[in-house]
């Protein structure tokens, strides 16, 4: 009878009946990684009490093969075992090793929670340090450059205004047009059934120029800007240009951040107050359309009830937002792993850490800043 080369299983009964359960072939990592959930289970079905196993016919069998016999059989030698000396030794360097005890793994289930916690709790305080560290470096930059205007960045910064900006204003046009219609529609039929419907001039100003609009270009400018600083500062990484400047001594938070900072506080007000124009237009064309009010009426009221401190206070957010997407934006770019695959994950964390920032740093201005333009 000729061994087999793959590993196999042969069961057969005695005439007293005893099960006597020969193994054949090749019992390796090679042979048993894509057939280790079948063996186990054939090994499982013939892991009868009494069995005798014969592995004396075994054309091989190493750590692996053993590991998966060692588990059948509960971590110790069946009784009537017929095995060669040198796999003898494998089984009892398997039996050297230390049990892992059922305490230790429900202890490691019930801390399950806690270890992640932490983790998190650590990669949070690493990356807020990390942020403090830049931001300084960028203050420290700013000092610098107000003594000498000579060397302020002037080309950096005009690009990231343009890309920021100039680029970003048809996309943010359509969406703030497309929700300022979406708000009038949705708070006219409210208010008409109130008996209010002048009413909605209060309601769509005060809402987009003090909330709507700056949150909603700095939502666009984190997907779309902030992903892109990520991912040139991050291509930079991977192509070592950043190990050059350092060589070269030339600073990534003068060249790099420094620019896009300034460039988003410049790009992302002006932004605001294009996405208000277009938002306010879109609701009063809402509202003509729906409570029949004037355009005329609706821009003449519209200073009336709304505080000019409340577009100023909505264009200060924006300046705010763009700081905090452009640093998060570069930050997470510099941590770039020099890989393909640590680009995309920079990027992806870098839009969804900046998305949070802009709605924690809105949040807590709002708080802050309640009283600020309410009063008509």
């Amino acid at each position: 009878m000729a061994i087999a080369a793959e590993a196999s299983i042969n069961p057969r009964h005695a005439p007293d009946g005893t099960l006597h359960v020969e193994l054949l072939g090749r019992w390796n990592l090679r042979t048993t990684r894509e057939r280790t959930a079948e063996l186990l289970r054939q090994l499982a079905q013939v892991n009868a009490s009494g069995a005798h196993w014969d592995l004396s016919r075994l054309d091989d069998l190493d750590f692996a093969g053993a590991t998966l016999l060692w588990r059948t059989w509960a971590r110790q030698l069946p009784p009537e075992l017929v095995v060669r000396p040198d796999d003898e030794r494998i089984f009892k360097q398997l039996a050297a090793l230390p049990p892992e005890g059922p305490s230790r793994r429900l202890l490691i289930d019930w801390a399950s929670p806690l270890l992640i916690l932490g983790k998190a709790i650590q990669s949070f305080v690493t990356h807020a340090l990390g942020m403090v560290e830049l931001l300084g470096q960028i203050a420290l930059w700013s000092v610098r450059l107000i003594r000498s205007p000579a060397e302020v960045p002037l080309k950096e910064i005009s690009a990231a205004v343009f890309h920021s900006g100039a680029q970003a204003l048809p996309i943010t046009a359509l969406v703030g047009f497309l929700i300022g219609i979406v708000l009038s529609y949705l708070s006219a039929a409210q208010l008409r059934d109130l008996g209010a419907g002048f009413l909605i001039v209060n309601l769509l100003g005060v809402t987009i120029l003090r909330e709507l609009g700056p949150l909603l270009a700095a939502i666009l400018n984190a997907g779309r800007s902030g992903s892109a600083m990520t991912a040139e500062i991050g291509v930079m990484r991977v192509t070592e240009e950043l190990e050059a400047m350092d060589v070269l001594g030339i600073s990534a938070a003068q060249r790099l951040v420094l620019p896009r900072v300034l460039g988003q506080m410049i790009a992302l007000p002006l932004v605001v107050l294009w996405t208000d124009v277009l938002a306010v237009i879109g609701g009063m064309l809402g509202a003509k359309l729906q409570l029949g009010i004037a355009c005329g009426t609706f821009i003449h009221r519209l200073p009336q009830v709304v505080p000019l401190a409340s577009l100023w206070f909505g264009v200060f957010k924006g300046a705010v937002f763009g700081a905090l997407i452009a640093l998060i934006g570069c930050y997470f770019g510099l941590r770039v792993r020099p890989d393909t695959e640590g680009l995309a994950t920079g990027t992806t964390q870098s839009v969804v850490t900046a998305l949070t920032v802009v709605l924690l740093a809105d949040a807590l201005l709002a708080i802050l800043y309640a009283h600020i333009g309410m009063s008509s």
